[in-house]
């Protein structure tokens, strides 16, 4: 059994495989978002987003949507919401949601659209029936296995392990730019998004970054 960490990319035609998912990743109105849960059917598809951006723009943009069925939005704070959408599914979007029921394979929440084009998520099962399901991505998406690991890779496993505040400090060092080549901030930065000293927050991130490293190296 195998943990993958993939990405997905379809180069800018996202909405040859289904408007609402060109919504999500080109809208001006979208900033980022994450698929937390989803009910796939073949034809129909009900999936649960959080997102950050304009709640009105959304429901604007998903009511001039043919092939959403129903939706429900849901504010979750200052520019940021639940969006449930029920719609139906196009020929492209149903390739590309055909893999992920495979036998033996599972997805694990959450998918993350990122602001660059680039779709990210985790699946586990054996490596025949992963390496099948990558190799059945439809055009025009790309597949690109960025990881492989054992379950203690998996998003959920490592952080149960992982202080709050440790999880906080990894979170905003990524958010930040702290993981960048070249980097884009320092402790500094992180501990001021912490609002804790340097010191202390150059202690959470060695220590998560201790307890992510093992996690990995004790899987291969």
């Amino acid at each position: 059994m195998k943990h993958v960490r993939l990405e997905l990319t379809a180069g800018g035609r996202e909405a040859e495989i289904h408007p609402m998912f060109d919504v999500l990743m080109n809208a001006p109105f979208v900033k980022r978002a994450t698929a937390l849960q989803w009910n796939w059917t073949g034809e129909t598809l009900g999936i649960l987003h959080y997102v950050v951006g304009d709640i009105d723009a959304y429901e604007t943009a998903a009511k001039d949507i043919d092939a959403v069925i129903d939706y429900e939005l849901e504010p979750a704070g200052d520019d940021a919401f639940y969006a449930y959408v029920f719609d139906e599914m196009t020929p492209a979007s149903s390739a590309m949601f055909e893999p992920v029921s495979y036998r033996g394979l599972v997805v694990v929440p959450p998918i993350l659209y990122h602001d660059d084009g680039r779709v990210s998520m985790s699946a586990f099962g054996p490596a025949n029936v992963i390496q099948r399901a990558i190799e059945a991505v439809p055009d025009p998406v790309e597949a690109t296995v960025r990881s492989v690991s054992g379950l203690t890779g998996l998003p959920q496993v490592t952080e149960s392990y992982l202080s709050e505040r440790q999880q906080a400090a990894l979170e905003a060092g990524l958010e930040l730019g702290y993981y960048d080549v070249p980097r884009a901030a320092n402790q500094d930065d992180v501990a001021a998004a912490l609002e804790c000293a340097p010191s202390t927050a150059a202690e959470h991130l060695r220590k998560a970054e201790k307890k992510v490293v093992q996690s990995v190296l004790s899987t291969r």
